[in-house]
């Protein structure tokens, strides 16, 4: 008779302890105890990593699905094949640029049922904040999602429309909720038309958009007591405000995204529109920065901004910045491309994991997600931190080959993932999350 469903052992364990030897047992779909390396347990199946790593299944809080509506730029079956080949077991999905937007509680259900049985990974999903839908946050929040995003900026789609700063305060006011913040400050915003230079896009998006929008949130979050996020950080300036509204007390966060840690103005070549995402990738000094504000505990956690679209939105044939989607598809490439530059850096994995998994589940309430412990989810990711890849983006898993990471070589590889104990390669799995659990 065995004692368990599955154990999987490795001699490197990612715990929230750190690294050792351990072996993880399962039953239910659940995590039942993390003992020794060598301990006798007997399971209806075992795995033996050896020094291959075994870590938490990550956590991506930010990532556009896109369906019903938009489909065509990425779907729930791509999203979420694309993220398990990642690693990545747990997804919440973006309000936008789906249509309808998931801004009612009608809407939240037609998302729902797009999703239904496609999921290879459990989702979740964000409501959006928008000027006519502030008397609906209660109702859209008692329907389950984990919260509400906003925008003080053109969002790029027209039925996602930006709060002002006096509606912003409303909508932290209109619910005891979670925001999360696409900082950019309209006004400082420069035109500078139509341009295939990257300069020129990365000039119209000053540090300054970020810094006037951010100082904004953290204004609204210390008036009201609402619980404020700050979406892909990607202004070094603002880091001593976040900080110092911390240190203060005001209920604030922050994330980052692999593409503003890995990736430099410098390297942009004119006409790359594969590169465009808004607020943009700046100068390597700025990158340093942001990975020196992440170690230090002001940036809280790298999520993917996954925001994919049809090649031809992308409008690579003119190299047009100003007229290019702004958006980066990375959902299967986060893990090695953040632990190819933390390592550089000195970083372990079990910081990786913290940033990845444990703090983006913390975020959104997880509680059985992001931690090898007992009584956690039995999300499981096999990582050989050694092996070497050259990413070919015809063979990524999201719906669109587009993506600045072509031909770029990252140290790491995921070789397999277990959601809650089952392999994620076998036929969609995944559940569909609310705040109170299940749908």
């Amino acid at each position: 008779m065995t004692d368990f469903d599955l154990v999987v052992r490795s001699r490197r364990t990612i715990t929230p302890d750190g690294e050792r030897p351990a072996a993880v047992a399962v039953r239910d779909g659940r995590i039942v105890e993390v003992a020794a390396y060598d301990a006798p347990l007997t399971a209806a199946r075992e795995e033996d990593l050896g020094r291959l790593v075994l870590l938490p299944g990550l956590v991506d809080t930010h990532v556009h699905v896109n369906e019903p509506g938009r489909t065509e730029w990425e779907g729930f079956g791509s999203a979420t094949r694309a993220a398990a080949a990642g690693g990545v077991t747990t997804i919440i999905d973006m309000p936008l640029n789906s249509l309808p937007p998931t801004t009612t509680a009608d809407a939240l259900e037609i998302k729902r049922k797009a999703a239904a049985g496609q999921a290879r990974v459990d989702v979740g999903f964000w409501g959006g904040a928008v000027p006519d839908n502030l008397a609906d946050l209660p109702s859209l929040h008692e329907a389950g999602v984990f919260g509400f995003k906003a925008f003080l900026i053109d969002s790029g789609v027209p039925e996602f429309p930006p709060l002002s700063p006096a509606q912003l305060k409303a909508a932290f006011s209109a619910v005891n909720a979670l925001f999360l913040v696409h900082a950019e400050d309209p006004e400082s915003i420069l035109d500078h038309g139509s341009s295939a230079s990257y300069a020129d896009f990365v000039a119209s998006r000053p540090r300054t958009a970020e810094n006037t929008a951010i100082a904004r949130v953290v204004a609204a979050a210390r008036q009201t007591g609402a619980r404020a996020h700050i979406l892909h950080l990607s202004s070094s300036e603002a880091v001593p405000l976040i900080a110092a509204a911390k240190a203060e007390g005001v209920r604030i966060t922050a994330e980052t995204c692999p593409h503003y840690l890995a990736l430099s103005a410098e390297e942009v070549p004119d006409g790359a529109t594969q590169f465009k995402c808004c607020p943009p990738i700046r100068d390597a000094a700025n990158r340093d920065a942001l990975w020196a504000a992440l170690a230090d505990g002001v940036i809280d956690m790298v999520v993917s901004d996954h925001s994919p679209c049809t090649p031809e939105l992308k409008h690579a044939e003119t190299g047009d910045f100003a007229a290019a989607w702004g958006g980066i598809a990375s959902l299967q490439l986060g893990l090695p491309i953040v632990w190819t530059q933390a390592r550089a850096r000195g970083h372990s994995l079990a910081d990786v994991v913290r940033w990845m998994s444990a703090n983006p589940a913390a975020l959104a309430g997880l509680g059985t997600k992001g931690r090898l412990s007992a009584g956690a989810d039995a999300d499981l990711v096999v990582f050989d931190p050694e092996a070497v890849q050259r990413v070919d983006k015809s063979r990524l898993q999201h719906r669109n080959p587009v993506s600045p990471y072509h031909d770029k070589t990252l140290t790491g590889v995921v070789l397999g993932s277990w959601l809650r104990g089952v392999p994620t390669v076998g036929e969609p799995a995944g559940r569909l999350l609310t705040r109170e659990g299940t749908a």
